[in-house]
């Protein structure tokens, strides 16, 4: 597909002919909530109901539970050989690309990513995840251990039965690609809840599952409000393990409703509130400044990772914010999302808008600098223009507080060990920067950053031997590698007598 011929009509008019798949998916089949409620999912660039979609609540998972629980026991896909799943695996990486301009629009218009983030990053990386994921098929095996000759020990690994994933709105089709790639591969049955405020491209992955043929209760897709149907989900006795991808605050109530049920297991990743660290001996400031830039404003700053804090050291802050004012307003360009030039699209929400104005009506009142932005951006829709604040102390609020928004901070710092030490002041811990020319600064600093993912002079780069996942109150969970697999298996020892 070459989406460089793309332009806004051919979007605007491919969206006109979308058809909505606005039900649950239950065992096959397409299906009303329990009782027959509804929600609407919004536009955010215009404001206008997209459509009505079924509203989850504890009757509806349970059902779906059910379904996913007689599913794992049937055999038909827990029991399949593992290369048959692969196959299965592959057609469904398969048909995401052949339907790359409908997943594209749908979360264009569900929560306001620019299409041209969709076509570039979104729908690649979903589908490079799955593929990766169908290879390691027939390489999910136990062992067999040394022992006494009279004795033989193996041990099986296992999947754990029935997987309920959460998914957030921020990347609505990758974070579920994400997580359906090593829960579907190790033989689980899955119950998905993507989040109401973008719930489409989830319904379109159900779909285009069974049509690879996957097989009917494997792959169920339950729509809802996250204090219905996901706490449904995290209460449900017959949910074996709950992947989850959002806040913080969200991810600690899933723990608590496990261990109020049945001490199902939950992997989370969560906030964040990520540092690049600048030093002034580093000799690409151009780059550095860019990926600041792209690392904050990338996805309207819609992301766990956004490198919301930015450590310049004072000989460059100065020259480092003219030359990220300068690009900001060359680059990113506020607008319709479906338009191929814009790269920054609304906020998801109204009330996420209002939330994001609120915090930099906050940095004002704590002394910060308002250096770029502050405003709308548009008259109307969800938008905030890229903003950036400098003379920016890490006790600030804007500092140490999720933002979740186009809202960057510029802190300065003196030495290597300050540098350290304002990084690692956050209950965060998901990913983090350094860049520098010097080796044992950059070795110290990936050693001793207290996050997950440390890049070294680059930002947000990896691949599927990366893992992906918090350290602190970012999460415990680990997506898009080998390790991801232990997380939807479990390990038995067989211990034969043979004497």
């Amino acid at each position: 597909m070459n989406a460089a011929s793309f332009t806004k009509s051919f979007w605007h008019d491919e969206a006109k002919k979308l058809e909505f798949r606005t039900k649950h998916l239950i065992n096959g089949e397409w299906v009303d909530s329990e009782d027959g409620t509804t929600f609407d999912t919004i536009n955010p660039a215009t404001g206008e109901t997209i459509a009505k979609v079924a509203s989850g609540k504890a009757a509806d998972i349970d059902k779906a539970v059910k379904n996913a629980r007689e599913t794992f026991k049937s055999g038909v896909w827990s029991m399949l050989a593992p290369r048959e799943r692969l196959a299965v695996i592959e057609r469904f990486s398969a048909l995401i690309e052949e339907n790359a301009v409908e997943f594209a629009l749908l979360d264009c218009l569900d929560m306001g990513k620019p299409v041209m983030d969709m076509i570039n990053i979104d729908i690649p990386e979903s589908v490079k995840n799955l593929k990766f994921f169908a290879e390691t098929a027939d390489k999910v095996h136990g062992s067999l251990t040394a022992t006494d000759p009279s004795v033989v020990h193996y041990i099986l690994r296992q999947p754990l039965g029935v997987v309920g994933l959460i998914t957030p709105w921020n990347y609505p089709l990758m974070m579920a690609a994400w997580k359906l790639g090593p829960a579907l591969i190790t033989g689980n049955s899955v119950v998905l809840k993507p989040a109401e405020q973008a719930p489409l491209s989830c319904a379109l992955l159900g779909d285009l599952f069974l049509k690879a043929g996957g097989p009917a209760g494997v792959l169920n897709v339950v729509q809802g409000l996250g204090e219905e149907a996901g706490k449904a989900i995290g209460l449900h006795p017959d949910v074996d393990k709950i992947g989850f991808t959002g806040s913080t605050e969200v991810g600690k109530l899933l723990m608590t409703y496990a261990g109020q049920s049945n001490m199902k297991r939950v992997t989370t990743e969560c906030g964040g509130k990520t540092p690049q660290i600048v030093f002034a001996d580093y000799d690409n400031l151009d780059k550095a400044v860019t990926s600041a830039v792209y690392g904050i404003y990338g996805n309207m700053g819609e992301m766990c990772n956004a490198g919301s804090r930015i450590l310049v050291q004072r000989p460059i802050y100065d020259e480092f914010i003219k030359r990220f004012s300068e690009l900001t307003a060359s680059n990113m360009v506020v607008g319709d999302p479906l338009d191929p030039d814009t790269t920054i699209g609304p906020l998801v929400t109204v009330e996420q808008q209002e939330r994001v104005l609120e915090y930099i009506e906050i940095g004002k009142k704590e002394g910060a600098t308002l250096a770029l932005g502050g405003g709308r951006g548009l008259n109307s829709g969800c938008y905030v223009e890229p903003t950036l604040f400098t003379d920016v102390t890490n006790s600030m609020r804007v500092a140490q507080e999720e933002i979740f928004g186009p809202v960057g901070t510029v802190i300065p710092f003196d030495t290597a060990e300050e540098a350290l030490e304002i990084a690692n002041d956050s209950l965060y811990g998901l990913a983090a920067a350094v860049w520098t020319n010097d080796l044992k600064t950059a070795h110290r600093f990936g050693r001793d950053l207290e996050s997950g993912f440390v890049w070294v002079n680059t930002f947000d780069i990896g691949d599927m031997t990366s893992i992906w996942g918090g350290y602190k109150q970012s999460g415990n969970g680990r997506d898009t590698c080998i390790e991801a697999l232990s997380q939807y298996t479990q390990t038995k020892s067989v211990w034969m007598d043979m004497a």
